[in-house]
């Protein structure tokens, strides 16, 4: 799909307001959160999972771009330091307070999910079609999706399978909600892709690095047509708060792991003034290319 240009700059690119896999849950979440995220752009904190999950997506995204043979173990334990350098070049912000000892901890931790990684799949006997593809389609309704997808395999006989590296591990009161919400996001991609191919997605994959596990769902046409649905109603409801700025937050437990509590009238606090809803809204580029990763999911 095209992106129009706007009249300020020559080439310089204007980007609709989108849904995001992240924004979405954000939003049926908290949309007061959604608001704190997307519109004002409150920054929060990284952390060391985060920085250390970006240095595997990108780890992974260097190793599928050699050939298959050279696709072995002891090849993607020696691109976790050039992975590290990219990500940090990419967003210096991430390194303000990593200090040598921790770098050098966080560098052990990605070799060890890499490692795990090759109980799981073989990279050596088969090519990906893409790795961290940007995908971008408009709905019927003119919600707009945009987000990137980790890998996506195509077979000769044209079955598409999506996949998505999870490189955290989420504490045991929190799997299910995890899982849920890793479940969300792989639906969207499918939806996603269903209306930018005309394909079904034969398979989502799920890959838990840190568990050594797999989780592999097979949708069906109608579920995703019940989803899309879902994510339209989603996309009205954010426009019509957006429009009086009626954001309100939805006090949960995952309160508690909420960086804006300070901000958040449910604790005392007072929110900035709302700044109206932006004709330019880069939100899909909340997933964008190094994405800092959330530790639990």
């Amino acid at each position: 799909m095209s992106e129009p240009t706007d009249g300020g700059g020559r080439g310089q690119r204007v980007r609709r307001p989108a849904l995001s896999p992240s924004r979405a849950s954000d939003f049926k979440q908290c949309p007061l959160l959604y608001r704190f995220r997307a519109i004002d752009r409150l920054p929060e904190p990284s952390s060391a999972a985060q920085l250390r999950g970006s240095v595997v997506h990108a780890a992974l995204e260097q190793l599928y771009a050699l050939p298959a043979p050279e696709r072995v173990p002891e090849t993607a334990l020696s691109l976790v330091a050039p992975a590290w350098d990219r990500v940090i070049a990419e967003q210096p912000l991430l390194a303000t307070d990593i200090e040598p000892a921790l770098r050098a901890d966080l560098l052990e931790e990605a070799r060890a999910l890499l490692s795990g990684y090759y109980r799981l799949e073989d990279p050596t006997r088969f090519d990906p079609q893409s790795c961290e593809q940007r995908v971008e389609v408009e709905l019927a309704d003119g919600t707009l999706l945009r987000g990137f997808v980790d890998r996506i395999d195509v077979a000769p006989t044209g079955e598409l399978r999506v996949v998505d590296y999870k490189t955290g591990k989420a504490p045991p009161e929190a799997r299910a909600l995890a899982e849920f919400k890793a479940m969300f996001q792989m639906k969207f991609y499918a939806v996603a892709l269903l209306r930018s191919r005309g394909v079904l997605p034969t398979r989502l994959r799920l890959l838990y690095l840190a568990d050594s596990q797999v989780l592999d769902y097979t949708p069906d046409l109608d579920e995703l047509v019940r989803f899309e649905k879902t994510l339209m109603a989603i996309w009205r409801a954010i426009q019509s708060a957006g429009a009086t700025g009626d954001f309100r937050p939805r006090p949960s437990r995952l309160c508690d792991w909420c960086a804006h509590r300070t901000v958040c009238p449910v604790f005392g606090g007072t929110p900035p003034p709302y700044p109206g809803w932006p004709e330019v809204l880069d939100d899909g580029d909340a997933d964008a290319v190094l994405r800092t990763r959330e530790p639990a999911a």
